[in-house]
């Protein structure tokens, strides 16, 4: 079982080839507001982090998703269940 760290660590590597303005990745990091995202951006990512951790994130999941460290707690919340 992956800890937070791990997790951060490995969503922060796979946010890597997405991550076109080179921002600095923290846990309040936004997909929205500073990695400037769209919805196709979006979908290709969480796609990613679905195969990554073998996990389902549903819309609703992903509409309450704003942060990296929120990610992060959801993927350890998913792999967890």
């Amino acid at each position: 079982m992956a800890n937070r760290e791990d997790i951060m660590a490995k969503i922060s590597e796979l946010i890597g080839p997405f991550n076109n303005k080179g921002i600095d990745l923290s846990a309040a990091t936004t997909f929205q507001g500073d990695l400037e995202w769209d919805s196709l951006t979006v979908m290709d990512f969480v796609a990613a982090v679905e195969d990554e951790f073998d996990i389902i994130i549903t819309m609703n999941m992903q509409a309450e998703i704003e942060t990296v460290g929120q990610l992060a707690d959801a993927v350890a919340k998913l792999m967890d269940s």
